[in-house]
C-alpha cells in the first residue's frame, strides 16, 4: 500500500510537471504573442544592436515580453543578434519571431535617380540602408578605389546608375559601393562598349555627353537626336556650348548657391570663364569637360550610344512645345528659333 501511494505521488508530480512544461512550451513557444493589428510589422536589427535593442523594438509588438525574454535565452538568441529587416507577422509565436529575426532577412528596393552630386546620392541612398551618409560618401570619394577602378573625383558619380536594386537592409557602405562597380561593369557589355569606341568616346566620356544630352532634354524621344547635334559638333571640332555646363559651373560659385538661373546670360559665361570652375564650359572648352554634370537617365546613355546621324548643328527650345526643341542645320535658322526662345521667356518674365 506504501509503495503504492508513492508511486501514485511519483505519478501525479509526473504529471504536474508535465502539466507545467506543456504550459510553458505552449506559452514560451507556441502561443499567439502579438500585440500589433496589421498583418506585418518589421524591425530593423542595425550591426551594433544589443538584445536589448532588439528587445526595445519588440517590446510594442508583443504581448508578453518576458516568455520571449525566456525562450531567447534558451535558444542562444540573447547572443547571437544578426543584423538586417525582418517581418513579424500578425500571430506569431515567440518561437516563429525568433526564427525569423535570426534567419529570414529581408532585401529591400533601393532606388535612386538623377541625383547631382555624390553627395546628394550619399544622402540619398543613407534613407534606405543602414550605412549612414558620411560613410557612403567616403566610400565613394575614396581615392584607392577610384584610381584602382579608373575613376576620379570628376567622374565617380558616372559610376552609379540610376536604377532600382535589391540590397539587404544592413549593407554596408563598401558593400553598397561594390555592388555598383559590378552594375557599372554589368551594364558595359562588348556590344556598348564598341558602340563607344565607334564614336571615339571612353565609357567615361560616353556618360559626360550623356549627363549634358539628359539635362538639355528629359524626353526620351529626342535625346538622341540631342546627342546627334553634340556628336556632330565633337567630329567637326566646334565648341559644343551646352548652356548646361555653365550652369554646373556656376551653382559652385557662392554667388549662385540656392537659386535657379533660367536663362544662361553673357555674364554667367564670364563669371564661369574666370572661376576655378571654367574648364566645365563648353563655350571656351573644345571637347568635353572633365566629367558628368549631374547623373543621366540610362534612356540618355543609351541615346548617346545609339545616336540619330543627321545634319543638325544647332538646337533651341520650342516655345510652343513645352519640353522639346527646334533643330537647325545652319547658324542663321538656328538664331531664328533662339530668338523665339528669348521673346517667349521675356514674355513669361523671365530674364535670368
Amino acid at each position: 500500500m506504501y509503495i503504492k501511494k508513492i508511486l501514485l505521488a511519483i505519478v501525479v508530480i509526473g504529471l504536474v510537471v508535465a502539466a507545467f512544461f506543456a504550459n510553458f512550451v505552449y506559452k514560451a513557444m507556441l502561443k499567439p504573442n502579438t500585440a500589433f493589428n496589421n498583418d506585418t510589422a518589421y524591425v530593423f536589427i542595425s550591426s551594433e544592436s544589443t538584445y536589448e535593442d532588439v528587445r526595445n523594438q519588440l517590446t510594442p509588438l508583443l504581448d508578453d515580453i518576458d516568455s520571449f525574454d525566456d525562450l531567447a535565452e534558451q535558444k542562444k538568441y540573447t547572443t547571437y543578434i544578426k543584423a538586417g529587416k525582418y517581418a513579424i507577422k500578425k500571430d506569431m509565436s515567440n518561437n516563429d519571431i525568433i526564427n525569423s529575426i535570426r534567419s529570414k532577412n529581408i532585401p529591400v528596393k533601393v532606388s535612386f535617380n538623377n541625383q547631382e552630386t555624390l553627395e546628394k546620392l550619399a544622402g540619398r541612398i543613407a534613407t534606405q540602408i543602414e550605412a549612414d551618409s558620411v560613410s557612403l560618401l567616403k566610400a565613394m570619394k575614396d581615392t584607392s578605389f577610384l584610381t584602382e577602378n579608373n575613376f576620379n573625383e570628376a567622374t565617380a558619380l558616372g559610376m552609379y546608375l540610376p536604377n532600382s536594386y535589391e540590397f539587404f537592409w544592413n549593407t554596408s557602405a563598401e558593400m553598397f559601393r561594390s555592388r555598383m562597380l559590378k552594375e557599372y561593369n554589368r551594364f558595359w557589355t562588348d556590344a556598348r562598349k564598341n558602340k563607344a569606341k565607334a564614336i571615339n568616346l571612353s565609357q567615361d566620356e560616353v556618360i559626360t555627353l550623356a549627363s549634358i544630352v539628359y539635362e538639355e532634354s528629359k524626353q526620351a524621344t529626342e535625346q538622341p537626336r540631342i546627342a546627334g547635334v553634340y556628336i556632330n559638333r565633337l567630329k567637326i571640332g566646334m565648341l559644343l556650348q551646352a548652356d548646361p555646363t555653365v550652369k554646373f559651373a556656376a551653382y559652385k560659385l557662392p554667388k549662385y548657391k540656392n537659386t535657379i538661373i533660367k536663362r544662361v546670360l553673357d555674364i554667367h559665361k564670364k563669371e564661369v570663364e574666370s572661376s576655378p570652375y571654367s574648364r566645365y564650359s563648353t563655350y571656351i572648352n573644345a571637347g568635353l569637360p572633365p566629367g558628368l554634370i549631374a547623373m543621366p537617365d540610362i534612356s540618355a546613355i543609351e541615346a548617346v550610344l545609339n545616336y540619330e546621324k543627321h545634319k543638325y548643328l544647332y538646337f533651341a527650345a520650342d516655345a510652343k512645345r513645352f519640353g522639346y526643341h527646334k533643330f537647325a542645320k545652319t547658324l542663321t535658322q538656328h538664331n531664328v528659333n533662339a530668338r523665339a526662345y528669348r521673346r517667349y521667356l521675356s514674355s513669361q518674365g523671365i530674364y535670368k
